[in-house]
């Protein structure tokens, strides 16, 4: 009589993924801090929330992946740096209201356990992790084969942070004359990597792939250190929709409100991989600003009288910045370039 199927038979090893798991533990670990709780058989991970610290805290939630980037990792085989993404793209954008990153979660989904691979991603996730000073508390893999192909992986992460209720950043204070400060990015950060993969062929992708795979800057630290010496109005992690859409976001709401971004282009550098992509793919120049940061991954907004400070105070921190527009009234518009 033949023998009947087994989970992994079926292509899932559960022993396989339990040996992967303990691996990474330690890995995990070294993110924790006192606010996570042990407690041997949970099904969820504890954090304890310090309410001496804060008075009215609220909590602020983000959840993302890395997308398309990943493939570009899959085709040079270099998987080292897409944890990092993953990190940056959720500690950033929960950044913009204000918030410090407390916990982080990641979801990770193959066709097949690559415990080599695997285990590369993870220890971009632990370092993304630490840059952001947040705890890696929990996190599922998952084996589903005939979902992916062989070899291929997906991405997804959530993080939660907090903030004092009375410290919330929205933009609700912005006005006309109000300065526009913008931090690098590294490159292409985690967005518009469809684009760029259509308009760079893979013999390219394989040449530019330490250009292409440069993880996403996670601006956690300096931000944080800002936020405690100066009056930020609003700030916009610059991913998907860049220009266009996310940068914004931070400005004023509403029928009475009438404000936009006068943008001055050539006051900050933009890398060379995106005149490239430009060039190569003839992608039209509002695509490129709709699309991608452009060499500006984190942008904010202060008064006038602030920004010598600010742009110290991240000196300091070795962190470079560039005043690349301002506050101005408009009608019909929410982004100017010049």
């Amino acid at each position: 009589m033949p023998k009947g199927l087994t989970y992994k038979k079926s292509g899932v090893d559960i022993a396989k993924a339990n040996a992967f798991v303990r691996g990474i533990q330690g890995m995990a670990r070294s993110t924790m801090t006192t606010a996570v709780l042990k407690r041997p058989g949970s099904f969820g991970a504890l954090f304890a929330l310090d309410f001496k610290r804060y008075k009215n805290p609220v909590l602020v939630s983000s959840t993302d992946g890395v997308g398309t980037k990943l493939l570009v990792a899959n085709l040079v085989g270099q998987h080292n740096t897409v944890g990092i993404d993953l990190v940056a793209m959720n500690v950033n954008d929960v950044l913009c209201t204000g918030a410090k990153p407390l916990f982080f979660l990641d979801y990770l989904a193959t066709g097949k356990l690559e415990p080599g691979v695997l285990t590369a991603v993870m220890k971009g996730i632990v370092q993304g992790c630490r840059l952001a000073g947040c705890a890696l508390i929990g996190g599922e893999t998952a084996e589903m084969p005939g979902m992916y192909q062989a070899g291929h992986y997906d991405l997804a992460g959530f993080t939660v942070g907090i903030v004092e209720k009375e410290e919330i950043v929205d933009g609700s204070s912005i006005k006309a004359g109000d300065v526009l400060i913008g931090l690098p990015s590294s490159g292409l950060h985690s967005n518009g990597y469809s684009l760029a993969r259509k308009a760079l062929s893979p013999t390219e992708q394989k040449t530019y792939a330490q250009i292409l795979l440069k993880p996403t800057c996670i601006y956690v630290k300096p931000v944080l250190a800002l936020l405690e010496k100066f009056k930020i109005k609003g700030m916009a992690h610059m991913t998907g929709g860049a220009w266009y859409d996310k940068l914004t976001k931070m400005l004023p709401t509403g029928h009475a409100s009438r404000h936009a971004f006068a943008i001055r282009k050539g006051s900050w550098p933009i890398p060379r991989i995106f005149q490239l992509i430009q060039d190569k793919g003839r992608v039209p120049e509002t695509d490129m600003y709709r699309t991608f940061n452009m060499g500006i991954g984190f942008a904010f907004t202060v008064t006038p009288s602030d920004v010598t400070g600010v742009r110290a105070c991240l000196r300091q921190q070795k962190v470079e910045s560039f005043v690349i527009g301002q506050v101005v009234q408009n009608n019909t518009r929410k982004v100017i370039f010049s």
